[in-house]
């Protein structure tokens, strides 16, 4: 089998994923010479890389024309240490590795007529554990920013009333204005602490004990904030602290796991088994998160999730992405012993989200199963494709 084409998708969604964010997922295609093709996607689909994410996979899709699909571990090889770029790594350059590569396991499953999943090791959960993610957006099919802690003790109930025991939220991300992004200053001071205190002891009530919340900074936070923003909610039982910085200085997390006690979790940017590795070592952080659309795809991810399993480190993968990124993460979730919990962000009930694809797989009462067709189990659909921008490399 050769790789004959493929064909980079620039999806169009005509709006807003939430407040100040377009939406637009990046898809590729990888076509053979035996008729079985491949979906992947690139997980820069938000925020200001999209045109370095079309720009990567043109320059790398070219590499791989004629190659085997089947051999993905040879291919990921050769686009890390034959690009002269790949060795340096990087947001764009293994992202770019990573669409490549999801594609390559859904022709490797479609071509062995088996989901992804069994080729990687067979189940290990039969049922994943999911949270409701990012609801300072509300949890609902169109996004708005929350502000008042009634309303996060409210959209607490919504996640409730669909079956979710676990929410993740932003409580400093939107100001009392309403905008999103508040301005951080080197020190948080009295009022924006209260606020987000108060965010959360308004969650914490509404869900009761059973009732798991995961705090999200989004690396707004600098060392000495998160630790101060931190030490406010010790009293209020939360799961994990997810992204209290920003983890190009891994030493910064060590110095916040001294003094906060909240398990920390970091790695929506953190990009393969190299920059993993510090943080394993030092066990500065309890949870992992690889996007499995920018860390290296599944060939990667699956290698990134057997190393932390050496230093007893959870896995929950990072998504926020379109429905090529959920439904391979499903199949890579549903193998790992360490699997912690799935996300599924609020972007996944945006309804022009789920009509790209053919599939709208959604958790039920909490819980994701894998899907069961031949690959990763899902397709852009033929309408997406005639509605984007689509560039063909052969």
């Amino acid at each position: 089998m050769k790789i004959t084409s493929i064909d980079i998708i620039k999806a169009h969604t005509g709006g807003r994923a939430s407040d100040g964010t377009w939406w637009n997922p990046i898809f590729l295609k990888v076509n053979t010479d035996e008729g079985i093709t491949g979906y992947g996607e690139i997980g820069l689909a938000y925020s200001d890389a999209i045109n370095a994410a079309v720009g990567i996979c043109k320059d790398f899709c070219q590499i791989i024309i004629g190659m085997d699909p089947m051999n993905n571990e040879k291919i990921w090889d050769v686009l890390h240490r034959s690009t002269f770029w790949g060795q340096g790594g990087g947001t764009v350059i293994f992202a770019g590795i990573s669409a490549i590569d999801i594609a390559l396991w859904d022709i490797k499953g479609k071509a062995c007529n088996m989901p992804v999943y069994k080729l990687l090791g067979g189940k290990t959960n039969e049922k994943l554990r999911t949270y409701a993610s990012q609801i300072q957006f509300d949890w609902a099919k169109e996004s708005k920013n929350l502000v008042y802690p009634e309303e996060y003790a409210e959209v607490t109930r919504k996640a409730m009333a669909d079956g979710y025991d676990c929410v993740k939220v932003d409580p400093l991300g939107v100001d009392m204005d309403g905008n999103w992004n508040w301005n951080y200053p080197p020190l948080l001071e009295y009022d924006m602490i209260k606020t987000g205190v108060e965010r959360i002891e308004a969650i914490r009530e509404a869900g009761g004990d059973n009732m798991d919340i995961i705090v999200e900074m989004h690396s707004q936070t600098n060392t000495n904030t998160a630790i101060q923003f931190a030490q406010e909610l010790e009293n209020l039982r939360c799961f994990y602290y997810e992204e209290p910085t920003q983890p190009l200085n891994q030493s910064l997390f060590k110095e916040i796991s001294r003094k906060v006690k909240m398990p920390l979790a970091s790695g929506e940017r953190i990009y393969s088994r190299w920059g993993y590795r510090p943080f394993l070592e030092d066990r500065s952080l309890s949870v992992i998160q690889p996007d499995l659309g920018n860390t290296g795809g599944i060939t990667e991810g699956k290698k990134i999730c057997d190393m932390a399993y050496i230093y007893d480190v959870g896995v929950q993968l990072h998504l926020c992405g379109g429905p090529i990124a959920i439904a391979a993460a499903l199949q890579l979730e549903t193998v790992i012993p360490n699997f912690l919990i799935h996300e599924h962000h609020q972007y996944a009930l945006i309804e022009d989200n789920i009509n790209m694809c053919k599939y709208d797989y959604q958790p039920h009462n909490g819980y994701y199963e894998v899907p069961e067709l031949p690959g990763i189990g899902q397709e852009v659909t033929d309408d997406t494709i005639k509605k984007a921008e689509v560039i063909t490399i052969k």
